[in-house]
This record gives C-alpha cells, sequence and structure tokens, in this order.
C-alpha cells in the first residue's frame, strides 16, 4: 500500500485538531509539539487541506485553524484524497502498464482492493476516530504532558530566556 506519512500525518493532524476544536482555533506549533510533526511539513500539509475546504485559517492573535464542518463530515478518506495521497495497491499506480502487454494477471484484484481501501476509510469520519477509547487515551496523556511542560520551572526559564535572546 502506497501510504505515505504525507497522509499518516495529514489524519493525525486533523484528528487533533477535532479533538481541540472547543478550545478555539488551532495553532499549527501546538499540533508539532503534540504529535512530533515537523512544523514546516504540517504547515505544507495544512495549505492543502485549507485549498481542499476541509479546514479554514483564523489570523491574528490566539489564530490558528479551525475545521471546516462538523467532525462526522470529514472522512479519513477526504483528508488522506486532500493531501493528493493513494491508497493505491498496484504496482503500477491503477496505470495498467504493469507489464511490457499491459495489465499483469492481478491488476484487476490490486485495483479493487485499493477502491475497498478508499472505500473503508471514507467511512471513518474524524467524529468516529475521536470516539474511540484508545484515541481519547492518548490524547489525555498528551494533554497531561503538556501541563507537565508548562509547570515545569525549566520549561518555563527555558521560554524566557529563548525570548530574550
Amino acid at each position: 500500500m502506497r501510504l505515505t506519512t504525507k497522509g499518516r500525518y495529514a489524519v493525525t493532524a486533523m484528528l487533533d485538531l477535532a479533538i481541540h476544536a472547543g478550545e478555539g482555533p488551532v495553532s499549527l506549533a501546538d499540533i508539532s509539539s503534540r504529535q512530533e510533526i515537523s512544523l514546516s511539513y504540517l504547515e505544507q500539509l495544512f495549505s492543502k487541506l485549507r485549498r481542499q475546504k476541509l479546514v479554514v485559517s483564523v489570523r491574528g492573535p490566539g489564530g490558528g485553524y479551525q475545521l471546516s464542518r462538523a467532525t462526522e463530515s470529514i472522512s479519513v478518506a477526504e483528508v488522506v484524497d486532500a493531501v493528493d495521497e493513494s491508497v493505491n495497491v498496484t504496482n503500477c499506480g491503477g496505470e495498467g502498464n504493469c507489464t511490457e502487454q499491459g495489465f499483469c494477471l492481478t491488476h484487476h484484484l490490486w485495483t479493487d482492493l485499493s477502491q475497498q481501501i478508499h472505500s473503508f476509510l471514507h467511512g471513518i469520519s474524524l467524529d468516529s476516530l475521536m470516539q474511540r477509547q484508545e484515541v481519547q487515551h492518548i490524547s489525555a496523556r498528551q494533554h497531561r504532558k503538556e501541563l507537565d511542560g508548562a509547570n515545569n520551572p525549566d520549561t518555563i526559564e527555558t521560554i524566557t530566556l529563548s525570548g530574550l535572546g
């Protein structure tokens, strides 16, 4: 399957955005910190997600990103598609040039599987992911880590000193 980190990171970032939607606009720096995804990479992904109207940006102090629709109406497949990712499992990328003569014997099998995977991902919404117990546990752990970092005097000192330079 050709789902790379681009698709995985986009889904992870969108799920993080969905989880924190009630807090107002979410900054990419916050998503980057929580999910350990490069900020510059997130900027590239969110540019594509914004073009596909899955997110909207909010400018100014306290700005960031918000989902453009309710979590139950955004599917994982839409997110993957928005960042130009493919769930194609054929060796030829769906082109049909598997062999010198064209299609290989199993081309249609892999095409059907690709369609099944896409259909499966289309049936999963951000909301349904948010309801999963393991997602809630991981989110709670990340929240505790954020709070611990904010209450750690070494972290506060580092932030203060870095702001002076």
